[in-house]
């Protein structure tokens, strides 16, 4: 099949899939007669594995890895949940991370009178933090 309907099998853009080629991520199809890549079910496999992975917010390095692995009968699933652990975590982080941002947010926006005079605590704040000042 061409790289069309890869694209529509898989649900993974065109684009994508020629980029993934490109960094070696998916091995790069055969070419048929006209020169054309041809891409065949367990290709179209492969990147629906990219994409629930990449959908679970896995990196590209981990989605090299989670494949290698899956590649390999001989892997010790102990490697394979260490990898999603490490995943879990880096989301714990992250959400830790925009807790913050939105307390923050949510402080500012509550000083904001939000009426029709200029002077606003949100665009204080940010001024501030560029300018190395600490506005109240």
């Amino acid at each position: 099949m061409n790289i069309g309907e890869a694209a529509t099998r898989s649900g993974v853009p065109a684009k994508t899939i020629r980029y993934y080629e490109e960094i070696s991520l998916i091995d790069a199809p055969r070419r048929g007669a006209n020169g054309y890549r041809d891409y065949s079910q367990d290709d179209v496999h492969m990147l629906r594995f990219i994409a629930h992975a990449r959908g679970l917010g896995f990196t590209v390095a981990q989605c090299r890895d989670l494949l290698a692995l899956y590649n390999d009968r001989d892997r010790n699933s102990a490697d394979v949940k260490q990898i999603a652990q490490d995943h879990i975590s880096e989301i714990d982080r992250k959400i830790g991370e925009l807790r913050s941002m939105r307390a923050t947010l949510d402080r500012l926006a509550r000083k904001c009178h939000g009426d029709e005079r200029p002077d606003c605590p949100i665009l204080d704040e940010l001024s501030a933090d560029i300018s190395g000042e600490n506005a109240g």
